[in-house]
């Protein structure tokens, strides 16, 4: 995939080459030297602002794991005097 940039001047006087750019890949928009707009095809932006699972649903255990029996051993009295002299 193509990355194009396109100085403001340059998309301003070219806005056609930038849309046909687009379809190809990202297209970059600087102003004074610095990144200042991304032209995307709607595809990519459809892509790119699909609502995906979060952090949180992709570490959710399903329900039927939850329901399990969990009965640890006793250690007993595991104590014991420590000399800190």
């Amino acid at each position: 995939m193509p990355i194009t940039t396109f100085s403001s001047r340059e998309f301003n006087q070219g806005a056609s080459r930038a849309a046909k750019a687009a379809q190809k890949g990202p297209v970059f928009v600087t102003n004074r030297g610095r990144l200042s707009l991304v032209l995307l095809s709607v595809d990519e932006y459809n892509k790119l602002s699909s609502k995906g699972k979060d952090i949180v649903e992709l570490l959710r255990m399903p329900d039927d794991t939850l329901k399990f029996d969990f009965d640890p051993p006793r250690l007993g009295n595991i104590a014991r005097e420590i000399d800190l002299s």
